[in-house]
């Protein structure tokens, strides 16, 4: 396209600059050799330099000589603007109105660039802004059927690591308990007639082997949604939470919420872990726990006042690849993408943590385990 624009034009050089997804920033998608090169690597914020200013306004700016005189201009040595002297910059706008970039041509000799030479780079424009704006939905798209096959080969998997855990907790556990439990009580009915006290043994032992098969059975529904979140709801469960944590002075701060249970239960587990990991790692003493929900999200922050740590030297455990699995960041990453939200750590050693998670309340319903 940047070719096609300075043949149509009759210009030396075409730079085609995009802006980003917030609106921030526009960064270098085209140009003409030998800037073609620089492609992706020059970034100017919106309101900076020429480019950033037709974004900023969404007019044209058009500078026949003396670029260095002009309080809108920008030097950037890679773009080696010294060797051009005359220049248009327009904004590239879909016919909606949404402002996609900004097109610039440059003449190395001096040029009287007329309105209709404006109006013709407008043109141009408008005719490539209804391509770029398709490419990107087209892309948004990709990533969002990416994203939505990665979230259903997650919660498979989830769902099969619950299975095998309640499979491998009911016969490892409780089935044995239960087994064990027949045999004893099978035993105290043929020796109640002929032997009261072996009998009263037997049953004794049974009723022990029944409370443990009961406590496996309470700790196996746990394991899927803590039963306190159903007895006491979840504000004050976190605040149960932190008086388990004696060895920590834990400050909550939260109203109830009315949200969804598997939000509340991720939330949980998700406190549940940041307190583990503080009470392990961060020689912190004092932690706060703070539950907010403001419209549309619900945001869950567990700050300490421990030691902190490298975000650079556990980036492989936040990305989920390894890493110091002490932490137990990458657990809690990806419940929060599960549930369609994000997970944000704020370090740095000598400074505590801060564990963010952020979730929006019309969030997916996953086992959050």
């Amino acid at each position: 396209m940047a070719n096609l624009v300075t043949e149509t034009t009759a210009t030396d050089v075409c730079f085609v600059h995009l802006i980003d997804e917030d609106g921030r920033a526009l960064r270098l998608r085209g140009a003409t050799p030998p800037f073609d090169q620089l492609v992706g690597k020059i970034e100017l914020a919106v309101g900076e330099g020429v480019s950033g200013w037709v974004a900023d306004h969404g007019e044209p700016a058009v500078i026949i000589g003396d670029k260095i005189s002009d309080p809108r201009y920008r030097y950037i040595p890679a773009l080696r603007g010294e060797d051009y002297t005359s220049m248009i910059s327009v904004p590239v706008v879909t016919p909606l109105g949404h402002l996609v970039g900004v097109l610039n041509v440059h003449t190395r000799l001096r040029r009287e660039f007329t309105t209709s030479d404006v109006d013709l780079l407008r043109s141009v424009a408008g005719l490539v802004a209804g391509a770029i704006e398709n490419a990107r939905l087209h892309q948004r798209l990709a990533e969002r059927e990416e994203a939505l096959e990665r979230f259903a080969e997650q919660t498979m998997e989830w769902q099969e690591h619950e299975r095998r855990r309640l499979a491998g907790e009911i016969h490892d556990g409780i089935s044995q308990r239960i087994v064990s439990l027949f045999f004893h009580l099978s035993a105290a009915a043929d020796a109640i007639g002929t032997s009261p006290d072996l009998a009263a043994e037997q049953i004794a032992r049974a009723q022990e082997l029944a409370g443990a098969a009961l406590d496996e059975t309470r700790l196996a529904i746990a394991g899927l949604r803590p039963p306190v979140l159903d007895d006491l709801g979840l504000a004050p469960s976190l605040a149960s939470l932190g008086r388990s944590f004696p060895q920590l002075d834990v400050q909550v701060e939260t109203t109830e919420q009315q949200i969804a249970e598997h939000l509340e239960t991720a939330m949980y587990r998700t406190a549940q872990e940041a307190l583990q990991n503080v009470a392990k790692h961060a020689g912190a003493q004092t932690v706060r726990i703070r539950l907010t929900a403001p419209p549309g999200r619900i945001v869950l922050e567990v700050a300490d006042d421990g030691t902190g740590f490298d975000l650079a030297v556990a980036g492989s455990a936040l990305a989920g690849q390894g890493g110091p699995s002490g932490f137990g960041l990458p657990g809690m990453r990806e419940r929060a993408e599960l549930l369609g939200g994000r997970l944000e750590i704020i370090t740095a050693p000598g400074r505590g943590t801060t564990v963010r998670l952020i979730v929006p309340t019309a969030a997916r319903s996953v086992p959050a385990g």
